[in-house]
């Protein structure tokens, strides 16, 4: 299997500001061109793109290839059980919104110590594995964010697991918070394989500043700065699949073309990436990865991600300020909640796998954008 997966969270959309609105014909076409290319990977999960990312991909790919041209994954979103029967009523569901007969591959979704506890509760990880003894599931794992101590345990208690999904790229690498290359280590100590998420971090590491395109552009001048961050993840030797949340023909056609004949980097490109993450790291403002977990649930309807993206593009160019606040008017017209509107319930912190201080986040970026 080649090292491209393809993640189905951020696909091109026809409305911007409703994730729902799926571009069928352009997805469509990308899986088309994916598959065409020689990669077989797709990931999804039950609450991406407000809920329609398994549907999609039934639409697109389960209902217009064969099935074994293509390898789906999707996973169980342990932080949605809250009575016995919910895993089993959302397992069937994702079969049918999937069209499919098994997975290829089946994740509990976003472990760390809270999640852990409700998989514990719900015999989660006994549940995955009759799954997979009935033939509905090929392959079991989970997707993990929190510290390396927290995974070493969970790997220890459940040795069943066949790989664990992980949030790795250069810029999270020693990172004390997101600890990717300690996770990285232990899932390899523990026998485990790899499928990493984020390695562009949310596209952070696909626009990066100035100062840091040229180092590397001086190295490559045909290298994007995600295919540099791309390239980083895939050369771990345990990584088996590397996830790209794709958002339109051009990000596919670019990361099919250098990962069809994959090599490693070398030496001296990771040193120029050590130095990248050193002028990162200076000009770093909120970093959310827009992944929405937050969202799920906010009992005052706040954007979150939105209201974050806003705030650092005000960081980066004052000259921005009309089309920021359009921006802005735009979100509240619509009815959403405002930074203000915070409650301070923290259900947003609970789910966020960058473990950001969101509640903190949301009163700087009031204080910024509506003062």
């Amino acid at each position: 299997m080649k090292k491209l997966g393809f993640g189905l969270m951020r696909l091109p959309l026809i409305d911007p500001e409703n994730h729902s609105s799926v571009d069928m014909p352009q997805f469509c076409k990308m899986v088309d061109l994916f598959l065409k290319r020689g990669f077989t990977y797709f990931d999804t999960a039950y609450m991406y793109h407000d809920g329609v990312s398994e549907s999609v991909a039934k639409e697109a790919l389960v209902d217009r290839h064969a099935r074994d041209s293509f390898a789906l994954t999707t996973k169980l979103p342990t932080f949605f059980l809250k009575k016995q029967g919910d895993q089993e009523r959302i397992f069937e569901e994702q079969i049918r919104r999937c069209g499919v007969e098994y997975f290829d591959y089946y994740l509990l979704h976003n472990l760390g110590e809270e999640n852990y506890k409700i998989a514990q509760k719900f015999k989660s990880f006994q549940y995955v594995s009759r799954l997979k003894e009935q033939g509905l599931v090929r392959r079991i794992g989970f997707s993990f964010h929190d510290k390396a101590p927290v995974l070493d345990r969970i790997l220890t208690e459940h040795p069943e697991i066949e790989f664990v999904q992980l949030q790795i790229n250069y810029l999270d690498w020693n990172d004390e918070g997101v600890q990717s290359r300690l996770c990285y280590e232990t899932a390899v100590r523990h026998g485990k394989k790899v499928i990493i998420m984020e390695p562009v971090k949310g596209g952070r590491l696909a626009n990066v500043p100035d100062e840091v395109k040229k180092i590397l552009s001086d190295k490559h001048a045909d290298w994007s700065p995600a295919s540099w961050a791309i390239r980083f993840a895939a050369s771990l030797p345990e990584a088996v699949v590397v996830l790209s949340g794709m958002s339109d023909m051009a990000q596919l056609e670019e990361n099919t073309s250098f990962m069809r004949d994959f090599k490693s980097l070398e030496q001296d490109e990771l040193d120029i990436l050590r130095r990248a993450e050193a002028m990162l790291r200076a000009s770093i403002s909120i970093p959310c990865t827009n992944c929405r977990y937050c969202t799920e649930g906010c009992p005052q309807n706040i954007p979150i991600p939105e209201y974050f993206a806003i705030y650092n593009e005000k960081l980066k160019s004052e000259s921005k300020e009309e089309t920021l606040k359009t921006a802005l008017r735009s979100l509240t017209d619509k009815g959403y909640g405002k930074p203000e509107d915070c409650i301070g319930c923290k259900q947003c912190e609970r789910a966020c796998p960058q473990h950001l201080v969101i509640t903190e986040y949301l009163k700087k970026v009031g204080e910024s954008l509506f003062d």
